[in-house]
């Protein structure tokens, strides 16, 4: 930015890099140009600093589409003074003085390109529907607004340059915007919906592969049980054969055993009773020949070795007749009379003991 210092009755002007001046005495250029440095009397002087670096431009404006819709243009033009003397000639770019109100040459720039851009703009939008502006006005807008300015007689003689001109955007109203935006994200919402639901379907199908193999696995378990519970029943069958048949083969030899036993101990019981029958026939041969007395005897013998201690024993005249009697009734030996005689002395010492 220029740099101006006043002294009595004259002043001193520096320029700037990106500032053209342009200095007017009494009507007539008496300096221009870039980065000037000099003095002058302000009295009869007149300077004006025209940019001339890029300039930008942001613009705003509302235009209505073919189906009466209101929509909001920004743009940002992009231009600069090729001509700093037409420009300063046609523009207010004039240095005042201090305490002086600024110079309106910008305003009038940027009200001259923002009209121009916001008839183009009106005059594109105006053919389009909304859903075309939506679509396509950021580019058809650009072009047409790039080569509007350019070709504009005003802003070529005036000494103004476009570079460029970017729509930034091409937006409707507020209601109108979200009731556009509802299908947009109620289909987004049903797309996440619809992945929320796939990535559950792939879960529960991933859940029922697990329960699958799972159960698949408690069966492939479950039939290895069955197998080995009935692999340990035929074991367990298969040793209670063993066992009854070893039990079988241990009665048969236990059986055996004792019908051996049996047979021997009735083979032992029939020859100690065919040696007492022997005994008996042989005994019974001795007594065969043997007379009454004799036997009577004996058997008196034999009783009285069997007979329990007698105290004492009374014989009455009868029991000793009775006895005399049967005695003489038949003749006795002299061998039987010596055994009745032993016997009646045995008999009557047992009594006496």
């Amino acid at each position: 930015m220029a740099s101006i210092k006043n002294y009595p009755w004259i002043s001193h002007f520096l320029g700037s890099p990106t500032g053209y001046v342009v200095h007017l005495q009494k009507g007539s250029v008496r300096h221009e140009g870039v980065g000037q440095a000099f003095w002058y009397r302000p009295a009869v002087s007149v300077l004006s600093e025209v940019p001339v670096d890029d300039q930008e431009l942001p613009t705003l404006f509302h235009a209505i589409t073919r189906d009466h819709q209101d929509v909001s243009i920004q743009a940002n033009v992009t231009y600069r003074f090729i001509d700093p003397v037409a420009v300063s000639s046609r523009l207010d770019f004039g240095l005042q003085p201090a305490g002086a109100g600024p110079a309106t040459g910008r305003d009038q720039v940027a009200t001259i390109i923002g009209q121009l851009c916001q008839s183009h703009a009106i005059d594109q939008i105006a053919t389009t529907t909304l859903a075309e502006a939506l679509e396509r006005a950021v580019s058809q807008l650009r072009t047409v607004l790039t080569d509007a300015l350019r070709s504009d007689a005003r802003l070529l003689s005036t000494g103004i340059e476009i570079l460029g001109v970017q729509v930034l955007a091409v937006r409707p109203e507020s209601d109108v915007e979200r009731a556009l935006q509802t299908p947009v994200r109620e289909q987004l919402q049903a797309e996440a919906d619809r992945a929320v639901y796939e990535r559950r379907a792939v879960a529960v199908e991933r859940e029922r592969t697990i329960s699958e193999n799972e159960m698949a696995s408690q069966i492939e378990l479950a039939t290895r049980r069955e197998h080995l519970v009935a692999r340990e029943g035929a074991n367990a069958r298969r040793a209670a054969e063993e066992k009854a048949a070893a039990g079988l083969i241990d009665a048969h030899a236990s059986a055996e055993r004792q019908g051996i036993s049996a047979d021997a101990e009735a083979n032992q019981i029939r020859l100690l009773g065919e040696a007492a029958a022997a005994r008996e026939a042989a005994s019974m041969e001795v007594y065969q020949d043997v007379d009454q007395a004799t036997l009577l005897g004996l058997a008196l013998r034999e009783a009285a070795g069997s007979l329990p201690n007698i105290g004492n024993l009374t014989i009455t005249p009868d029991l000793l007749s009775g006895a005399l009697a049967g005695l003489l009734r038949e003749p006795l030996g002299g061998t039987a009379l010596a055994d009745a005689g032993r016997i009646a002395a045995g008999t009557t010492g047992n009594a006496g003991k």
